[in-house]
């Protein structure tokens, strides 16, 4: 039950993403960040924000917590399978315990940026010996994590995370798990895309996370239309998260 409550807050937090970013796309604003920390910072100012927060980092450790067990517990499948397997879920527990800490501090008062630690990441990285090689590499490994998703949402394999969905809701299910994969895939190769960039350049300003890679996109040609799009994707992503976690295999 905390496992699945924990798809539905990150589906929350894909949500608030997705609304900022499309904010930024109007123009509206550009001091919000479009990332975790933002997504965790409106909650903070809604009413009972607070409250909020801690159902955030409960579902959120509990996710992880059942991710890491699961990669280890889960003895199905050949043996590169299973390989691939605890690979893929001791990356992503470790990533939604992290953002479990981060909410933690949002939910005692607190804040952070993600987009500051990431430059101060990459500015520590830079700084040792080696560290441009080893930043390019984190830099190839996310934007591999991005195609992953694409292609993850392109070919419509997430539809194996999932039971059956109930009659009538099977197309929506299959449409927002596209536009949401792939949105996301396309936000975390730009991510790896400035990273790279960073490391090539030796400035880790450039490093600037998933904010600075959505608000990348406003740059472009029709940059307007390309962030609005990519935020509704995230939007999409965020409601498949609530059916996932109702439909979720366990």
């Amino acid at each position: 039950m905390l496992a699945r409550t924990g798809f539905a807050v990150n589906g929350l937090l894909h949500i608030l993403i997705g609304l900022v970013a499309i904010t930024i796309a109007l123009h509206q604003s550009n001091d919000k960040s479009a990332d975790q920390t933002g997504a965790l910072s409106e909650l903070a100012a809604a009413p009972g924000g607070r409250l909020l927060l801690w159902v955030v980092v409960i579902g959120l450790a509990a996710l992880g917590v059942w991710l890491i067990l699961s990669a280890f517990l889960d003895g199905r499948g050949d043996r590169t399978k299973r390989a691939a397997h605890i690979a893929n879920n001791l990356a992503k527990g470790i990533v939604y315990l992290v953002i479990a800490g981060t909410a933690l501090t949002f939910a005692n008062g607190g804040s952070s940026s993600s987009s500051a630690s990431t430059k101060g990441a990459s500015a520590g990285l830079l700084a040792t010996p080696g560290g441009v090689v080893i930043a390019v590499l984190i830099g190839l490994a996310i934007v591999g994590v991005g195609v992953y998703f694409v292609i993850k949402g392109a070919r419509r394999t997430f539809l194996t995370d999932i039971v059956s969905p109930p009659e009538g809701t099977a197309h929506a299910t299959v449409f927002l798990g596209v536009l949401g994969y792939c949105a996301k895939g396309l936000s975390l190769g730009a991510v790896g895309v400035l990273f790279i960039v960073a490391a090539v350049t030796a400035d880790p300003n450039k490093a600037t996370g998933l904010d600075g890679a959505l608000k990348s996109f406003a740059a472009l040609p029709f940059g307007m239309i390309v962030l609005i799009v990519i935020g509704a994707g995230w939007i999409a992503y965020g409601l498949y998260c609530f059916l996932r976690a109702r439909l979720a295999k366990f």
